[in-house]
């Protein structure tokens, strides 16, 4: 009886896992659309700046500032 709480666990694991992707991905996508042609709004009119980013950029996007901001903890967290 003991394993078969696993069963259950696991698919509930990753789809919680899957969930929080999709929301961050979906939040990096909202902000892109929200901020990017505000600030560059000339860029975005001319085409080199894109107003809109697909889900695997926004995927990208979402790894690079995690990178950064692991970054940024880890030297923050050395000098302490």
């Amino acid at each position: 009886m003991k394993k078969t709480w696993w069963i259950a666990v696991i698919p509930g694991i990753l789809m919680l896992i899957a969930g929080y992707i999709i929301i961050v991905l979906l939040l990096v996508k909202l902000l892109w659309v929200w901020t990017i042609p505000d600030l560059f709004p000339g860029a975005v009119e001319q085409g080199l700046v894109a107003g809109e980013i697909s889900w695997i950029t926004a995927f990208k996007v979402a790894v690079f500032v995690a990178v950064l901001a692991g970054l940024a903890g880890v030297r923050r967290g050395s000098e302490s």
